[in-house]
C-alpha cells in the first residue's frame, strides 16, 4: 500500500473557537502552546559543563553501556564502536558527530492539524500523566487497578483541557484488558476520544507497528504521507545503570526508519541507579541517552530524537523515589544546561511522592513544573495527574495540575511585561493623582476582563464566603469539576469512515492474537 493515494476523509478538522476554549464546564484559556520567555537558569559554569560532557564521554568510552539487542549490536560493530559481548564502548567523536545530526527543533502533526506541535527552540509543551497502573478518585476513596473506563475518562481530561498538547502513554493503565491486545483498544480509544499528539510504547514490533498504522489511518493519510514527517512519537527509558533493553530498542529503531519521534528518558535515582551525587547522577543519565540516540541518528540521519531528564533521588530512610526535591530541581536545570550544549530538545515532568491529590502534592508538582521551565524543557510529561511517585493517576489531580499549568502559561504571556506607554500608564496615574483609586477610571474598565489571571478551580472568596458557599475544599470542587467535564464531554469530530476502518484495524489484530506476552 506504499504507493497508495492519500484518503482525505477528515470531517470538522478544523477545531472552532468553542472547541478550543472547551465546552461549559469551565471557562478555561485558548489552546496556544506557550513560548518561554525566561532566560534558562543555568547552575553551570562553562568549567561545570566540560567536566559532565567528560564524565558522560569516559563512561561511554570506558566503561560502556549494555544494549541487549542483537540488530543493535550489529549495527553499533559496523560503525566502528567496541564491542565485547552485550558491552558497548564507543568514543566522543562518534557519539559527538551523531549526535549532531539530530534536529534542535521539529514538528509533530496528529489528525488535527490545528494541534501541531513544534518541539525545540523556546517552545514548552505539557502531557498528560502516562502508566500508572492505579488509580485514585475521590468518589472511590481509595487505591484501585485501573480500567478503560478510567483510562478513557482521563483521555477525556487529556482531549479538553487546552493546557495539555500532547497525549502520552496510557492515563492508566486498564489492567481489566488483556496486555496482548490492550494496545489496540486504548489506541484506538485515544484515536477517537483526542486529536493530540500521539504516543507509542516501544513494547515489541507488534505494538509498535499497530501504533503507527492506526495513526496512519487516522489521519487519512498514505504511506508516504506518513513517513514525510513525524506524526507520533515514542518514549524510551534505559534500564539504569548502563543498560538497553531489546524492545524499547527495537521500537525505536522501527519508528526511526518511517521517520517519527523519540524521547531518550533515562531513570536515573541518585543513591539507587546512579551516584548519589547529582553530577554523577546527570552525567551517567546524558551516557546513557545520547548512545541510544547516536544509534539512531546511524541509521538514520537527522531523525528527530529528544534527551530526557528522570533524573531525582531516593529516600535515604526508606530507599523510596522522592520528587519535586531542591535535588529533582537542580538536575532538572543542569541537564538542561547539557541539552543545550548538545543542540537537543529536551524532555522533563511534572512530578510527586504524594499519595493523594493534598498539599504535597502540589509544592512537589509545582517544583517539578517551575524545574522544567527553569530548565528550558521542550515536552513536560506527566504534567497533569501524577500521584505516588507514577503508581497512581487521578483526575482530581489531574485538574488541580491544570490551573498551574494555565498559571504558568499566562505567566509566559508577552503583555506582562510591556512596557508601552498604555502599561506604563502615566495618564492613568495622573486622573487619580494622590487620594483616588483606580477601580473605576478607563483604563481600568477597558482592561479589567483580561488583566490578571482568572482561575477557574482556585477559590478566591474570604473565609466566611468560602464557608457560607460549602467550605468546598480544593480537592472536592476539582472532583465537581471532574463529573462536571465527564458529563459533558464531546469527542472531537472524526470521518466516519476512517472510524469504521480503525473498528475493522483493530478486530483483525484481536483475531490474529495482538502482541505476544509472557504470560
Amino acid at each position: 500500500m506504499a504507493g497508495t493515494k492519500s484518503r482525505r476523509r477528515r470531517s470538522g478538522g478544523r477545531a472552532g473557537a468553542a472547541e478550543r476554549r472547551g465546552s461549559a464546564a469551565i471557562d478555561q484559556m485558548p489552546w496556544n502552546p506557550p513560548v518561554n520567555i525566561d532566560a534558562p537558569t543555568e547552575p553551570l559554569d562553562q568549567g561545570g559543563i566540560e567536566a559532565i560532557h567528560d564524565g558522560a564521554m569516559r563512561i561511554l568510552e570506558e566503561i560502556g553501556v549494555e544494549f541487549y539487542n542483537e540488530e543493535a549490536i550489529g549495527i553499533l560493530r559496523e560503525a566502528g564502536c567496541t564491542i565485547d559481548g552485550d558491552n558497548v564502548r564507543m568514543g566522543r567523536d562518534f557519539v559527538m558527530e551523531m549526535v549532531a545530526k539530530a534536529p534542535s527543533r521539529f514538528t509533530i502533526t496528529p489528525r488535527n492539524p490545528d494541534r501541531k506541535i513544534e518541539i525545540g527552540g523556546r517552545n514548552i509543551l505539557f502531557g498528560n500523566v502516562s502508566s500508572p497502573p492505579n488509580y485514585w478518585d475521590m468518589e472511590i476513596g481509595t487505591k484501585v487497578p485501573g480500567n478503560r473506563e478510567m483510562c478513557r475518562n482521563l483521555l477525556k481530561l487529556t482531549q479538553y483541557f487546552n493546557c495539555i498538547h500532547f497525549a502520552g502513554g496510557y492515563p492508566v493503565e486498564p489492567v481489566d484488558i488483556h496486555a496482548s491486545i490492550r494496545h489496540l483498544d486504548v489506541l484506538y480509544d485515544k484515536l477517537t476520544l483526542t486529536d493530540k499528539a500521539m504516543h507509542a510504547y516501544s513494547l515489541g514490533k507488534e505494538r509498535v507497528e499497530d501504533v503507527m498504522e492506526m495513526v496512519r489511518i487516522a489521519g487519512g493519510l498514505s504511506h508516504e504521507e506518513f513517513e514525510a514527517t513525524p506524526r507520533m512519537y515514542t518514549n524510551i527509558n534505559s534500564t539504569s545503570p548502563l543498560k538497553h533493553d531489546h524492545p524499547m530498542i527495537d521500537g525505536c529503531l522501527r519508528l526511526a526508519r518511517r521517520g517519527q519521534a523519540i524521547v531518550v528518558t533515562p531513570f536515573t535515582l541518585a543513591g539507587a541507579m546512579a551516584p548519589v551525587t547529582i553530577a554523577g547522577a546527570v552525567a551517567q543519565s546524558l551516557a546513557e541517552a545520547l548512545c541510544a540516540i547516536a544509534l539512531f541518528q546511524y541509521v538514520r540521519p537527522g531523525i528527530p530524537c529528544v534527551i530526557g531528564t528522570f533524573t531525582s533521588n531516593v529516600d535515604m530512610k526508606s530507599g523510596a523515589p522522592a520528587f519535586g526535591t531542591p535535588e529533582y530541581m537542580r538536575a532538572t536545570q543542569m541537564t538542561g544546561q547539557m541539552a543545550r550544549f548538545y543542540g537537543l530538545p529536551m524532555r522533563s515532568s511534572g512530578v510527586c511522592a504524594a499519595n493523594v491529590p493534598d498539599g504535597q502534592s502540589v509544592w512537589e508538582t509545582s517544583n517539578s513544573l517551575w524545574a522544567s521551565v527553569q530548565s528550558g524543557t521542550n515536552m513536560v510529561y506527566h504534567a497533569a495527574g501524577w500521584l505516588e511517585g507514577g503508581l497512581i493517576a487521578s483526575p482530581e489531580k489531574f485538574i488541580m495540575d491544570c490551573e498551574i499549568l494555565q498559571q504558568i502559561q499566562r505567566y509566559m504571556n508577552p503583555d506582562l511585561i510591556a512596557t508601552g506607554p498604555d502599561e506604563i500608564a502615566l495618564d492613568a496615574i495622573r486622573a487619580v493623582g494622590n487620594d483616588g483609586h483606580f477601580f473605576g477610571i478607563q483604563h481600568t474598565q477597558d482592561r479589567y476582563t483580561t488583566a490578571f489571571y482568572q482561575p477557574f478551580l482556585s477559590d478566591w472568596k474570604n473565609y466566611e464566603g468560602w464557608e457560607i458557599a460549602g467550605g468546598i475544599w480544593t480537592a472536592e470542587r476539582a472532583h465537581h469539576m471532574f463529573k462536571e467535564i465527564i458529563g459533558s464531554f464531546e469527542a472531537p469530530a472524526l470521518d466516519e469512515g476512517i472510524r469504521e476502518e480503525l473498528a475493522e484495524f483493530v478486530t483483525r489484530r484481536k483475531a490474529e492474537g495482538g502482541a505476544p506476552t509472557d504470560f
